[in-house]
């Protein structure tokens, strides 16, 4: 079993996607305008590296199912929350699509105790890394 870190961010209200979507619209906005580019947070666990964070809202706007894309949006800012302060290690594992990347699963717990994965992909060769997804574990 590994370790799973604590978040003091609760999910974003709202049981439909139009009320969890503006919240976490408006907590990437804050993150997008400190930087001149591409929007990142800073990682603990990767030593104060960059996770881009342009490749989730792809991610999301991809997926036809609108529960699944609510359930996502939901733990957005818990997810951000983990990779800016967790130091426990995720579980990684070759990425079976493509041979030139990492996954590395770390596992969350919000406050109202769901318990949640945040993923994020590592290039190999560049050592560029972006979160990709954030979901609870299902009921």
């Amino acid at each position: 079993m590994h370790q799973v870190y604590y978040t003091r961010t609760k999910p974003f209200p709202g049981t439909r996607y139009a009320d969890v979507y503006r919240p976490a619209l408006a907590f990437y906005s804050q993150i997008k305008r400190k930087s001149k580019r591409r929007p990142y947070v800073r990682s603990a666990y990767f030593q104060k590296q960059k996770v881009f964070l342009e490749l989730f809202w792809q991610h999301v706007r991809m997926k036809r199912n609108l529960r699944d894309k609510t359930r996502r949006v939901k733990y957005f800012s818990c997810a951000i929350e983990l990779l800016e302060h967790s130091r426990f290690d995720p579980i990684t594992k070759d990425n079976p699509n493509r041979s030139g990347e990492l996954l590395h699963r770390f596992s969350g717990m919000a406050p109202n105790g769901n318990l949640y994965y945040v993923q994020v992909k590592e290039n190999k060769r560049t050592g560029r890394k972006w979160l990709i997804s954030v979901f609870p574990e299902e009921m």
